[in-house]
């Protein structure tokens, strides 16, 4: 009888799990150095999703893709470290955002492109919530992620709304800001030395 070693990941859990830790900066950078230049965008009007839209539009397109594939890598690290059920609705979570870039956002909200980045954007975005919600960890650790997925839902539903009042805008902008720190934290809770 041979006994073999476990196989080893071909990608270390901690460059997954860092994936985790880039990918609010990225995106966030990202949108928010096209928010503030460019002509006609408003951010405090304006959802980010727009900024899709026009010629320059690549380039949000491109960032919701980084963006959703290092959500992804990162779920695959919490996948090692952490309970399979909140890396799989993360992991939903990047495949809606990679949907949303792939289905730019429509003004009016009536053409199927719009519908579908909508619709994506709102099953990733529920399914983040739910990761929030099942993710393990102490008492103060799961307070701060159900906090944290309330938050980001009741950012979501306000632009969902079609509300363009400041504060609508501005706290989803916020409720993306905690979302991020979010798996930041909890992509640096879960590391390991493999």
């Amino acid at each position: 009888m041979t006994i073999t070693a476990p196989a080893t990941p071909v990608v270390p859990t901690r460059a997954l799990l860092a994936c985790g830790t880039a990918a609010g900066p990225v995106y966030l950078a990202t949108a928010l150095a096209q928010a503030l230049t460019r002509t006609g965008f408003d951010p405090l009007h304006d959802d980010v999703s727009y900024l899709a839209l026009g010629p320059l539009g690549w380039i949000q397109i491109t960032n919701f893709v980084v963006t959703g594939l290092l959500t992804i890598a990162a779920a695959a690290g919490l996948r090692r470290t952490r309970d399979r059920r909140s890396a799989v609705l993360i992991t939903v979570f990047g495949a809606g955002l990679i949907a949303a870039g792939l289905f730019t956002a429509d003004p009016t909200g009536s053409s199927w492109h719009g519908l579908l980045h909508l619709g994506t954007a709102g099953i990733g975005f529920l399914a983040f919530a739910g990761a929030c919600f099942t993710v393990k960890g102490t008492k103060n650790y799961r307070r701060y992620s159900r906090a944290t997925g309330v938050l980001f839902l009741v950012g979501f539903l306000g632009v969902a709304s079609g509300s363009a009042s400041p504060a609508v805008v501005l706290g989803f902008w916020a409720a993306v800001v905690l979302a991020f720190t979010w798996l930041a934290v909890t992509s640096n809770t879960g590391t390991t030395t493999r």
